[in-house]
């Protein structure tokens, strides 16, 4: 899942502000079909973005013809993997929520969607996004592992 690609790192951000938006409506109609359409689909951006990449998900689509055209150009570009594990990230939350759901355990689909939208929620109020954290960790502790450690913390603006 490794990729040099780099993005405009406010696209993360609106794409978790509609995410937010999307996840407490999930919550706000908890046990209506609408409900569960909105988790499926909301579970399909996720895996939009997680398999086919930040540029081809639903929300970077909207974001790059809708958004970034009124916007000063990015002062500076960041790398893909991190927002992308995030999507991966979740895609699992939302797939358990959505399976839970399915399988009439409400309590595990209000866990799962009510910690994916605390994950969005900290990425579209405050940029601190949850999964390309955990994503750096991993990268670093993968080094550490392989005896190339550093002690300079990583950027995220660094390709991956």
């Amino acid at each position: 899942m490794t990729s040099p690609t780099t993005i405009d790192p406010r696209g993360p951000r609106f794409a978790a502000g509609l995410t937010t938006l999307v996840l407490a409506f999930v919550l706000l109609t908890a046990g209506s079909g609408l409900s569960l359409a909105l988790l499926a689909a909301q579970t399909a951006v996720f895996a939009a973005g997680a398999f086919g990449g930040l540029q081809r998900a639903p929300y970077g689509v909207l974001f790059r013809r809708l958004v970034r055209p009124r916007l000063a150009p990015p002062t500076h570009l960041e790398a893909e993997a991190p927002p992308r594990f995030a999507q991966l990230v979740g895609f699992g939350f939302t797939a358990v929520g959505t399976a839970a759901l399915l399988a009439g355990v409400p309590v595990v689909a209000l866990a799962a969607v009510g910690l994916a939208l605390a994950a969005a929620f900290l990425n579209a109020a405050f940029g601190f996004c949850l999964g390309c954290e955990v994503y750096l960790l991993g990268r670093r502790a993968l080094r550490a592992r392989s005896g190339t450690v550093s002690l300079a913390p990583a950027r995220e603006d660094a390709p991956a």
